[in-house]
């Protein structure tokens, strides 16, 4: 954990840490949709939290979105957190992650993302998590 993160965990206590997507560029690009305040919402596979199982958001806790590099970039609080299917995410959940315009879009980048991490079928659990944003780090001194 580095002194920034730490100090961090002084004002939002319980707080975890986490990336938003599996690249440098797709996660400073969605890290400017929350900024932007429109993305509200994420999911991940349902069998990520498998070996870690406190790292699953939790309604009403904060958690701290970084940067690549792992230095802190956002504080949001989960608002929601649902479990269901790949096949089964309306288009307002899709639309509140903020990347696509379309629900059809977002099966499409959802898939591809799935394949590059671990594997995808349509039946997948996922953990979709709606959250506002608390904090943006950006320039503030920890």
């Amino acid at each position: 954990m580095t002194d920034d993160t730490e100090d961090l965990q002084d004002t939002y206590p319980g707080a975890g840490t986490f990336r938003f997507g599996d690249t440098p560029e797709l996660c400073q690009y969605l890290i400017g949709l929350v900024r932007q305040r429109k993305k509200t919402a994420t999911c991940a596979a349902a069998s990520d939290f498998d070996d870690d199982p406190d790292s699953m958001p939790v309604v009403g806790r904060c958690d701290i979105a970084a940067n690549w590099d792992g230095t802190p970039a956002l504080v949001i609080r989960t608002t929601k957190v649902e479990r269901i299917r790949y096949c089964d995410v309306t288009e307002e959940m899709a639309l509140a992650e903020g990347e696509n315009d379309s629900l059809l879009g977002w099966r499409k980048d959802h898939k591809a993302y799935f394949k590059r991490n671990g594997g995808f079928d349509p039946e997948m659990m996922l953990v979709f998590e709606h959250f506002v944003l608390i904090e943006d780090l950006a320039g503030r001194e920890l």
